[in-house]
């Protein structure tokens, strides 16, 4: 048998992040939570806690109410996952904002910036000069 480079932690992490997400939308009631975006789930080697990383398209203090209900519902969240999922221990879950988003947008933003600017020099250097 070979052993796979997929920890488990990893494929429970998939499933937690999968399920998470299907009860944020579907199960939480609270009207603070709307528009969020499960992201990511890391979790702990020893599978006892859970980063969830979450975006959400409130910004500011809608941001900030999202969060706050979040945390709220965490319990919720957790009983949940135990009735979904066969697992010893259930990890804590720690609802975290995710950034990488906003910096890949920004980072594709730079780089469609550098296309435009090498197309611009590249028409510039084609064009015939009026002084030779």
């Amino acid at each position: 048998m070979t052993k796979s480079t997929y920890s488990r932690a990893d494929r429970v992490a998939d499933q937690i992040r999968m399920e998470v997400a299907d009860i944020v939308m579907r199960k939480i009631k609270d009207p603070r939570v709307r528009s969020v975006t499960v992201t990511d789930v890391e979790l702990t080697k020893d599978l006892r806690l859970a980063r969830v990383y979450v975006t959400t398209m409130e910004r500011n203090d809608g941001e900030r109410h999202v969060f706050d209900g979040l945390a709220k519902a965490s319990g919720f969240v957790r009983a949940e996952l135990g009735r979904r999922l066969a697992l010893r221990y259930l990890p804590e879950l720690t609802f975290i904002k995710d950034v990488s988003g906003p910096r890949a947008n920004r980072v594709l933003e730079l780089l469609e910036g550098l296309h435009r600017d090498q197309a611009q020099e590249e028409i510039f250097d084609k064009t015939p000069r009026s002084d030779a």
